[in-house]
């Protein structure tokens, strides 16, 4: 493993000492426990896809290695400038064999309507919609938003959130896994603050030593 490697392995936010459960909810973002390098992706994990059929993530990630990205939804500014930036560089992550998913909490049709048109152009890669919030949950990156923001995001903003089973809005820390083809997460990337994600440049170079 080169220097840059380890370097590059050092960039995510670790904010735990330890891992638990996959199936909480972190109260807040500093509490999230996402999974590790090293550690595998969990099986059972159920998405859709934009058309709203429901896919099987384990299945789709033993095809082929893969980018896997969480946003948090079409409507953060934020989400579509890493998801354009990622556009940007998809041809050269496919030249190494990767293939590109992007997962939100938000709905199908609202999955389908950012792959479409994104910073004023089509993505070149899938979008998929956890509104059950499996994927989040199983990956460690599941908060709960507080109710003052909540408030603002729906009343202020209009902003369609994503709840759980207790009414409570729920969203993902912005993340990227790189994940091989038997669901061993090779790189990660996860950040307490939506503001600050992963520049395209080292999410690449990352992929290139990860495809070594």
């Amino acid at each position: 493993m080169t220097r840059i490697y380890k370097m590059l392995l050092s960039i995510p936010l670790l904010l735990c000492t330890y891992f638990a459960s996959a199936a909480d909810i972190a109260l807040k973002p500093e509490q999230i426990r996402p999974l590790l390098n090293g550690q595998t992706v969990p099986a059972g994990l159920q998405v859709q896809d934009s058309a709203g059929k429901t896919v099987d993530l384990s299945a789709l990630l033993s095809q082929q290695k893969t980018i896997l990205v969480f946003y948090r939804g079409g409507w953060c500014p934020y989400c579509n400038t890493q998801l354009a930036g990622l556009r940007d560089i998809t041809p050269q992550l496919q030249k190494l064999g990767y293939r590109i998913l992007a997962i939100s909490p938000e709905l199908p049709a609202a999955s389908a309507k950012s792959e479409q048109m994104t910073k004023d152009a089509a993505l070149n890669y899938q979008l998929l919609s956890d509104a059950n919030l499996q994927a989040l949950q199983g990956f460690g990156i599941a908060y709960y938003m507080d109710a003052a923001t909540e408030k603002t995001y729906k009343n202020t903003y209009g902003i369609k959130l994503t709840y759980d089973a207790t009414g409570q809005a729920v969203l993902p820390a912005p993340a990227v896994f790189i994940i091989s083809k038997t669901g061993e997460i090779q790189f990660s990337y996860v950040h307490i603050n939506y503001k600050t994600r992963l520049q395209p440049r080292l999410l690449l170079l990352a992929a290139e030593l990860a495809n070594q």
